[in-house]
């Protein structure tokens, strides 16, 4: 590894599997000196912190709930004083179509995709304003957000909004050196997406077969591809990267 991050101070939401541990692994590995993880399940956010290594600190939390937040920027700033890359990476959602959708579906959905992610930026401000040289903010978002998708509308709602937070957030900032950015992956072989098929293995391997055919590149991307995109985001090699949202999807958005 180049110690891209050596020495930052990194939170990631959600970061207990799927793309979420694989971009806390890659930040440790690239030298960040501390990588805060958030998990709602103990068990899990145990496991999680030992994969990652000594840099990893736990805390168990749901970004939806704003007193969850409140105690993990608590203890980031009692215990460093500052976040030098933020990636807002918590959310999910399920598939319902249209006729079918119900308030439920859609509460959880917006609550976990856009009120996480608002108030897990807001609340990080004043330490991200302390960053060493700049901060780096990564949104999670998703080709969902551009491209129509059966029965995730809902879904796919949410990360269009994550796409406007940006550019809109970046304007908020104008001049506090807080890099805002969208990093969107295509179809990513993870837990998350393999459920979304239900629990028949015939049927999770059908998905991801499908996905597959619809990628240019030929292949499912891995949790490791978006967690390489999300190091560059969050190094100061994307220093003048800002606004921006960047695709990791094998081209299947792009045609």
């Amino acid at each position: 590894m180049t110690q891209k991050l050596a020495g930052k101070v990194a939170v990631v939401t959600g970061g207990t599997t799927g793309i979420g541990l694989a971009a806390a692994r890659a930040f440790a590995a690239e030298g960040a000196a501390a990588v805060y993880i958030t998990g709602r399940r103990k068990a899990e956010l145990d496991a999680a912190v030992s994969a990652i290594g000594p840099a990893a600190v736990g805390v168990q939390a749901d970004s939806s709930k704003l007193a969850d937040l409140d105690r993990l920027f608590e203890q980031v700033g009692s215990r460093h004083g500052r976040i030098d890359v933020l990636y807002a990476n918590a959310g999910g959602g399920s598939m319902l179509p249209l006729g079918a959708i119900t308030e439920q579906h859609y509460d959880e959905t917006f609550d976990r995709n856009v009120k996480g992610v608002v108030f897990t930026v807001q609340k990080a401000l004043p330490l991200l304003d302390k960053a060493l040289s700049g901060a780096s903010v990564i949104l999670a978002g998703s080709t969902t957000s551009t491209v129509g998708t059966a029965s995730f509308s809902i879904y796919s709602a949410t990360k269009a909004a994550v796409r406007n937070l940006a550019r809109s957030w970046i304007l908020d900032l104008k001049g506090r050196a807080i890099r805002v950015n969208t990093l969107s992956p295509g179809p990513i072989h993870t837990p998350g997406l393999v459920d979304l098929a239900g629990s028949d293995k015939a049927q999770q391997q059908g998905l991801l077969d499908y996905l597959t055919t619809q990628i240019p590149l030929g292949r499912m991307g891995q949790p490791e591809d978006i967690a390489k995109v999300a190091v560059f985001l969050a190094s100061d090699d994307s220093a003048f990267v800002n606004g921006t949202e960047l695709f990791a999807d094998g081209g299947q958005a792009q045609v």
